[in-house]
């Protein structure tokens, strides 16, 4: 999106690629994912139960746009807007499976449930639990990256929203602090959205 508004910022640095290499970040992705995984066995449990990583950030200079709010706005909201697709995606394709393939309804009630049915093929098993993943996995991006707390996506939604004055007091907020919104009120933000979200979604496979 980036790209197309005019800033060539991460085409340039090679960004703009599904090679997973090019987006790894030392300490988001590869040592604090490791610490949360392995720091029960060494007595360490204060993130356990929630495994959190981040890969580098994308380089956007906003300056090179041609209207600097309304694409920046643009740019941010491409990735929310790309996990809903995912969503929606990941919906039709369990839809699809309920209806064309004999029991199953059933498999895909029974996974999103938490559940598993005996004599069903572990293929089909596999194809169901991952599109349930794909659906929780993008909702809850969603939700978390448009919260207005830096440097999250929604930041910057807020950000442009902003009057002068606010946006210098806005810009002031410390990296811990936003770290503690995030772990505090993030945290409890995602669970009051994401349960009625995968409600709906139930709702709509139940019917299918």
């Amino acid at each position: 999106m980036a790209s197309r508004l005019g800033d060539q910022t991460a085409r340039l640095e090679g960004r703009v690629t599904l090679n997973p290499m090019y987006h790894i970040d030392p300490i988001g992705t590869l040592l604090f994912p490791a610490i949360i995984i392995f720091g029960p066995l060494f007595g360490f449990t204060f993130f356990s139960g929630a495994l959190i990583g981040w890969a580098k950030p994308t380089p956007v200079i906003t300056r090179n746009f041609r209207k600097i709010v309304r694409d920046d706005n643009l740019v941010t909201l491409a990735g929310p807007v790309s996990n809903l697709l995912l969503v929606i995606l990941a919906l039709a394709f369990l839809v699809v499976i309920s209806l064309a393939i004999p029991g199953g309804h059933e498999v895909v009630l029974s996974t999103f449930s938490g559940g598993m049915l005996q004599g069903v093929g572990s293929g089909l098993q596999a194809l169901v639990l991952l599109g349930v993943l794909a659906i929780e996995i993008n909702l809850s991006l969603l939700f978390f990256n448009l919260l207005p707390i830096p440097p999250l996506d929604g930041s910057h939604l807020l950000r442009n929203a902003l009057p002068y004055n606010a946006v210098q007091a806005y810009d002031r907020i410390g990296g811990w602090v936003s770290w503690i919104l995030m772990i505090l009120v993030g945290g409890f933000i995602l669970r009051l959205l994401l349960g009625p979200s995968m409600a709906i979604v139930y709702f709509v496979l139940a019917r299918a």
